[in-house]
């Protein structure tokens, strides 16, 4: 069946009492919100996506290659604060893509992968068909990716509509990936249509859990005059950065947060701590506000060596009120079906109850602006990033790639409104350019600053195609210091390995049918450089790709740090 479906909001009548499988999945995502599907044609999947694509307020977004796929679902889902999804093929398509859904599964981005599959036929006859491993076992990849998604599951036909709806309550209750093989014969099957009347709707919290939890939390709330959050990437993930605001509006309040979810609070807020990485958290006293609260309370923190600055946190995690996705924890009390949405309001609700002394506002560091430009002076890392502190504009959507660029963003003092998007648990270098392309398809209404090592770029900027063919116009700053500085200040800076060969970037959007497009430059000097960043500022209609020439060995402050740390890691173990 190939009818169209028109028009289905949360009210309305579906046209058709059957539908297809494909148009069906194509229906829910659109329901919710994850309008744009990434992905790449294949021979086992172009059924499926013939009936996706019938489905009004489905857009197809081609990518590159199956990986950038993943990143730019991951990408979109963390500015959507929702799912994001994408199609591969069986087998090759799939396979490229894994490594991308990994890093959702690691940093709880709820990603839906769509893999064409081969009919039921072939399979259950054990068809020496391409693309697989000419064994006659097609479960290999539905294997690999049970190991990084919430759900793994091979659609079939009779129980199609209860498949795909499972799995993505399965994405939306626990923020993580999920997987859906639908062969091809399935792909076309008819299935009613009934259900898509009404949307998927998120998990609730359990009535009597709650309660038990709000009155645990007022007995613990109500005595402090101090309350401290710190707050995690699953605050994002969740859409409840509103709340958190109105949390830090009552006082007696602080908010930190972990450098995956910087500036989930604007950092002018007089609550703001700023981003706290254990030991090698910039502001001491941000740091003691948090190690030695009087109440410490942990909002959707991931506890991982790069969010704690290796694992260098002072407080007694025993001991804080924990706010965890799907339960929340008061001293040795766990209150399970506790979702995070609700137990942030509970808090807020307990807040408000009572009356605290208001909070003194943490000194932030003086914010750093580059000395005037010598004509002929060479660029490092330091002037860059002063120059981009007293640039970059409120309302950005900054992306940092990991390394040099995402540590360097981490120092910034960001402007309101501004978010930062990085990859800091799962670290894959090159996820940042496909990422760029979803977070400006998910928010088209900000402007996406790209930062990205070449070494990283040389991964994945083909996806620069796909993003400027599409009209979007980022500005991108690429950080060229020849080869890989992260692992050359870990250990053998001098290795032949640590070398990428070299390309001459601004030549790049021209290469890629895009030379009126873009605006490329190439900064060596520190008077290069403040012109390109006025060029940037002035060209709004247009991207703007800039080539910044840095020292081979030059690190921001905080990467130096670390680096050193993890070094000394390396070298115990």
């Amino acid at each position: 069946m190939t009818d169209t479906i028109t028009d289905v909001p949360a009210s309305a009548t579906v046209v058709h009492p059957t539908v297809t499988v494909g148009q069906y999945l194509a229906t829910r995502l659109v329901q919710l919100g994850a309008d744009h599907v990434f992905g790449l044609p294949g021979d086992f999947n172009l059924s499926l996506l013939d009936q996706m694509t019938t489905v009004d307020g489905f857009t197809w977004v081609g990518s590159t290659n199956e990986l950038n796929a993943a990143y730019a679902a991951d990408g979109y889902a963390r500015l959507k604060r929702g799912i994001g999804a994408l199609v591969t093929t069986f087998g090759v398509g799939e396979m490229s893509a894994i490594n991308g859904v990994a890093g959702s599964f690691s940093e709880d981005v709820p990603v839906v992968q769509i893999t064409g599959m081969p009919s039921t036929v072939a399979r259950a006859a054990g068809a020496h068909l391409h693309h697989t491993l000419i064994d006659g076992d097609y479960e290999h990849f539905v294997r690999a990716y049970r190991e990084v998604t919430a759900s793994a599951t091979i659609v079939r036909a009779q129980s199609a509509t209860r498949d795909i709806d499972s799995a993505l309550m399965t994405a939306l209750r626990e923020s993580k990936p999920v997987y859906l093989a639908i062969p091809t014969d399935v792909a076309v099957a008819p299935v009613h249509a009934a259900n898509l009347r009404t949307p998927l709707v998120g998990a609730t919290s359990d009535a009597g859990e709650l309660a038990r939890f709000r009155e645990g939390l007022r007995a613990v709330v109500t005595p402090s005059e101090r309350v401290t959050l710190l707050v995690g990437p699953q605050v994002h993930r969740t859409s409840l950065e509103p709340v958190i605001r109105d949390i830090a509006d009552h006082d007696g309040v602080y908010v930190a947060s972990q450098n995956m979810a910087k500036a989930v609070l604007d950092e002018s807020h007089p609550a703001s701590l700023g981003t706290y990485m254990g030991a090698f958290t910039r502001i001491d006293e941000a740091r003691e506000a948090v190690d030695g609260a009087e109440l410490l309370v942990l909002a959707g923190t991931v506890m991982s060596d790069f969010l704690t600055g290796f694992f260098t946190q002072a407080f007694d995690e025993d001991a804080a009120i924990e706010l965890g996705l799907t339960s929340a924890r008061i001293a040795d009390t766990t209150y399970y079906g506790v979702r995070l949405s609700d137990s942030l309001r509970a808090l807020h609700e307990v807040l408000g109850e009572s009356h605290r002394p208001a909070v003194t506002p943490v000194g932030h560091p003086p914010v750093l602006v580059a000395d005037p430009p010598a004509p002929d002076a060479e660029l490092d890392q330091d002037f860059f990033w002063d120059s981009i502190q007293g640039w970059l504009q409120p309302d950005t959507t900054v992306i940092a790639d990991a390394g040099t660029s995402f540590y360097g963003a981490l120092d910034l003092l960001l402007p309101d409104g501004c978010a930062l998007l990085g990859q800091p648990v799962w670290s894959a270098i090159g996820y940042t350019v496909p990422a760029t392309l979803g977070a400006a398809v998910a928010d088209p209404s900000k402007r996406c600053v790209l930062f990205v090592g070449d070494g990283a770029a040389q991964l994945t900027i083909q996806e620069l195609a796909t993003i400027l063919h599409r009209g979007y116009t980022p500005i991108v700053f690429l950080l060229n210091n020849g080869g890989y500085t992260v692992e050359r200040m870990i250990q053998s800076p001098a290795a032949v390995y640590q070398d990428i060969t070299p390309w001459d970037w601004t030549l790049i959007p021209a290469a890629f049918g895009a030379r009126d497009l873009a605006v490329t430059v190439s900064a060596s000097t520190q008077a290069e450089l403040a012109d390109a960043l006025a060029l940037a500022h002035a060209t709004t209609e247009r991207a703007v790709f800039i080539e910044v020439h840095l020292p081979e060995r030059s690190s921001p402050r905080l990467l130096t740090i670390l680096a050193a740390a993890a070094a000394a890691q390396n070298a115990k173990h």
